[in-house]
């Protein structure tokens, strides 16, 4: 792991290389109480895009894994989160790249894709649909798990999986009690249009948080639906399938 320093917070990074050499730089971003290594290193997405020549390089968002924490709610609107991002290419003098995001990392994404268009090639949104508009239904009582002294305590089923998951990759609940506050903050049908990168939309079919694809690939200039079979909102991420839809995708765009 490496680190830059941006806005405040220590960010924590990892970028690898091809061993064929120089490839063409895909940056993603991670999901609400994830981490680069959650959701891009142990799913094999560093392998499968190194194998096929690309630069793989994911980073801790602010709050999560080995970045530093806040617990203000103010740090975490997704402006701020993408910020992040663009702070990166920067500091590695990537001048523009593939970006990929998975739920809350998807909508990071298109935040990113609007604040800083000619650094973003292409966008994969993975995990979030329409969610990106129309919301991804009550989020409250996952803050409240999180913050719940007793997780056995916590009843609502969305709310004690986050907790779990929280638990399982051992992170900073307040830190992402007041995440969730504020990176919920919706695009609007006027925003996606204007995104005019090519972009590939895919959630998985059992996906009970994401909304649809088809929907959100409707509202934009370049984009298309990809329905990932079988997976829901934890699985989908891994999936073989979304890998090779990715490589297919990428190829049509080389940088």
């Amino acid at each position: 792991m490496q680190f830059f320093s941006h806005d405040g917070f220590d960010l924590a990074f990892l970028d690898r290389q091809p061993a064929s050499g120089q490839g063409d730089p895909v940056i993603m971003i991670h999901g609400f109480a994830s981490s680069h290594y959650v959701n891009w290193v142990s799913p094999g997405w560093f392998k499968t895009l190194n194998d096929a020549g690309y630069r793989a390089i994911a980073f801790d968002n602010r709050g999560h894994g080995s970045s530093s924490k806040s617990y203000d709610e103010a740090d975490y609107t997704p402006a701020k989160m993408a910020s992040d991002a663009a702070a990166l290419l920067d500091h590695l003098g990537i001048e523009l790249a593939h970006v990929m995001g998975y739920s809350m990392g998807a909508r990071i994404a298109a935040f990113l894709a609007l604040s800083d268009p000619h650094k973003v090639a292409t966008l994969v949104f993975g995990g979030l649909g329409i969610g990106m508009i129309d919301g991804v239904g009550d989020w409250d009582p996952i803050a409240a798990a999180l913050l719940a002294d007793d997780p056995t305590a916590t009843t609502h089923p969305r709310g004690r999986s986050f907790r779990a998951f929280a638990d399982q990759t051992r992170s900073d609940r307040r830190a992402l009690a007041a995440c969730i506050a504020t990176s919920r903050e919706l695009l609007s049908e006027q925003d996606l249009a204007r995104i005019a990168q090519p972009t590939l939309v895919a959630v998985g079919t059992t996906d009970d948080i994401g909304g649809s694809p088809d929907e959100l690939a409707a509202l934009m200039p370049n984009a298309r639906a990809f329905h990932i079979q079988g997976r829901d909102h934890m699985l989908a991420v891994g999936d073989k399938t979304f890998k090779q839809r990715v490589l297919e995708f990428y190829a049509e765009y080389p940088l």
